[in-house]
């Protein structure tokens, strides 16, 4: 019986994190409180990601329990509801725009040696005299 119990807390510890984990991304969260000037509400939009993991084991007749979890929210963009009419503006990650910037710039560095080396000399020739016929 005294498995069973282990067995049920683990469940519950597991059960309780994904609880706890939930209410922190949960829609009110994800959709800010609207915001109203000028005649304009706008709605802040976020991307929620969350996991959690739990374990527990027993070691010559003594046993433990644990366990973890965490919530990422970043923003994407807002709502905008002007005159009945309603549409999403993103906001731009500027750690996309870097990552997109370094792959461009590998991509025209790697393209201009290939170039240069397709029409440069190749340096085996360099060292052959070559007769004219």
């Amino acid at each position: 019986m005294q498995e069973k119990d282990k067995t049920d807390n683990e469940g519950r510890l597991v059960v309780s994190l994904a609880e706890k984990l939930g209410i922190a991304a949960n829609a009110a969260n994800i959709y800010g409180k609207p915001i109203e000037r000028d005649g304009v509400t706008i709605v802040p939009v976020a991307r929620a990601a969350y996991g959690f993991g739990g374990g527990a084991g027993t070691k010559d007749k003594e046993g433990g329990s644990g366990g973890g979890g965490g919530v990422s929210m970043t923003p994407v963009g807002y709502i905008e509801i002007k005159e009945g009419n309603t549409r999403f503006r993103s906001i731009r990650d500027p750690q996309s725009t870097v990552k997109i910037v370094a792959i461009g710039s590998l991509f025209a560095y790697l393209t201009a040696k290939t170039i240069t080396a397709i029409f440069s000399p190749n340096d085996k020739k360099k060292g052959k005299k070559h007769k004219k016929k």
